[in-house]
């Protein structure tokens, strides 16, 4: 065991500490691996670490590592870290297609086996120095794509366990072209309102259990990608979610929009979803397919965060539509939805297209509840991002469906309180569909006609 304060780490939140970190971490490594201890009651400011094979980082409670105010001390991963604005000159609510790679990461591994994180301490991101405009509920960045916490690419073997990440101003863990991941017990706390600030994303990666885990984020609390630079490292493959709390002003899970390659083989089960602008969300804009996925044991409460946030509070949102001209969305299909109990503002909204339809999707044992529970307004469904009108302006139902085929609605209750009864427009709404089952049941206090 290293521990930093002897090799010379001050910890007085002022001083760059990270040419000592990343030297006991070398040290640790040349030596066949050990732990590099970060000791409790100090703030260590630090600008980038390497992560290196065979080494656990190990926080003791009370410590803090905190990203560093100077964008200077960044690792630069392309441009020579030059930074640029976002390439649309849109805020990113608007337009925020990227190719997964940022241009600078603050703790970062590349090739490495056998890396953990742990500790009850606090990795800190340093947010506020990289916030642009604010409208009172949606900061947007500085620029775009902004600094992830941690960037973990190509590592085999990696463990991340009970530390409280917090405070970082773009995607907080991003997991590149890993295989065999471990993220167990972490607390994940950012700003509600900051842009982009993605809890755990899993990106071109295989056999990685994400589970007993609490994150609250402005953005998707846990999203699946499979972003265009990293394509080489195959499909998001062999996942499992489970035992998790989540708060999103986006979606609490996600599947997209980053979507070059395929996403199969995934479960989510035994998950609470709180205070979310949407529970379960799969966005396919690119050439990647999603295939034998299972939510299950799932309970959730949705309500809409201003107009900025992706989605209207739905509580199920299928969408496979072309971002641009020339790019051919992927299929959805062979997805099971299984004890799904929802309160929100908005229902299950399924979107295919013309020439993509949305295929074999099963609902069974759904309760869903629909109330007004947020000053903003219910006019309907998010499309974005999409080619053309974004938004679809009309009274919600408690499924809309339009471009779907064989897909089956089975033991399903819908129930509308007082609240949302002038925003409601009929339990069932079908559009262009194929081969499509519904069964909605009546609740027990009357209050919705059974139809099939």
């Amino acid at each position: 065991m290293i521990n930093i304060l002897e090799y010379g780490a001050v910890g007085d939140g002022q001083t760059n500490d990270a040419p000592v970190i990343q030297k006991a971490i070398d040290t640790c490594a040349e030596q066949g691996g050990g732990v590099v201890l970060f000791p409790g009651g100090r703030t260590y400011s630090s600008g980038y670490v390497l992560l290196k094979s065979n080494v656990e980082v190990h926080l003791e409670p009370g410590a803090v590592w905190k990203a560093s105010s100077n964008i200077e001390d960044y690792y630069p991963l392309r441009n020579n870290g030059k930074i640029t604005a976002h390439e649309s000159g849109l805020p990113s609510f608007l337009n925020s297609e990227y190719a997964g790679r940022p241009f600078h990461a603050f703790i970062y591994a590349l090739g490495q086996e056998n890396v953990t994180i742990s500790g009850q301490g606090t990795i800190d991101g340093n947010e506020s120095v990289f916030y642009g405009d604010d409208s009172g509920y949606h900061i947007e960045g500085s620029y775009y794509p902004r600094v992830p916490l941690l960037l973990l690419e190509d590592v085999k073997h990696l463990t991340i366990k009970e530390v409280r990440l917090t405070n970082c101003a773009f995607w907080t863990v991003h997991l590149v072209g890993c295989k065999d991941v471990l993220i167990d017990g972490i607390r994940l706390l950012n700003n509600l309102k900051m842009a982009n600030s993605d809890g755990i994303d899993p990106d071109h990666c295989q056999n990685v259990r994400i589970s007993n885990c609490h994150i609250e984020c402005g953005d998707d609390a846990i999203v699946l990608k499979n972003s265009g630079d990293y394509k080489k490292y195959g499909p998001c493959e062999n996942i499992v979610v489970t035992n998790c709390t989540l708060v999103s002003t986006s979606a609490a899970i996600k599947f997209g929009t980053e979507g070059e390659s395929d996403f199969r083989n995934i479960l989510v089960e035994n998950c609470c979803i709180s205070r979310s602008n949407r529970g379960i969300s799969i966005q396919i804009r690119d050439n990647g397919n999603v295939e034998n996925v299972i939510f299950s044991n799932i309970i959730m409460e949705t309500r809409r965060f201003s107009y900025e946030w992706w989605g209207r509070a739905e509580a199920v949102c299928l969408t496979a539509l072309d971002r641009k001209p020339g790019v051919k969305a992927g299929k959805i299909r062979n997805i099971r939805f299984q004890n799904i109990t929802c309160e929100g503002e908005n229902g299950i909204f399924l979107l295919g297209s013309e020439d993509n339809y949305i295929e074999d999707v099963t609902f069974e044992g759904i309760r869903l509840t629909l109330d007004k529970k947020s000053k903003w307004e219910i006019n309907g469904y998010d499309k974005r991002p999409c080619q053309g009108e974004g938004e679809i302006y009309t009274k919600i139902s408690g499924i809309y469906a339009d471009y779907v085929k064989n897909v089956s609605f089975h033991d399903i209750q819908i129930t509308k309180k007082e609240g949302i009864l002038p925003f409601y427009e009929e339990d069932v709404t079908l559009g262009n569909v194929e081969n499509v089952r519904i069964d909605v049941e009546e609740p027990e206090d009357g209050s919705q006609n059974g139809e099939e």
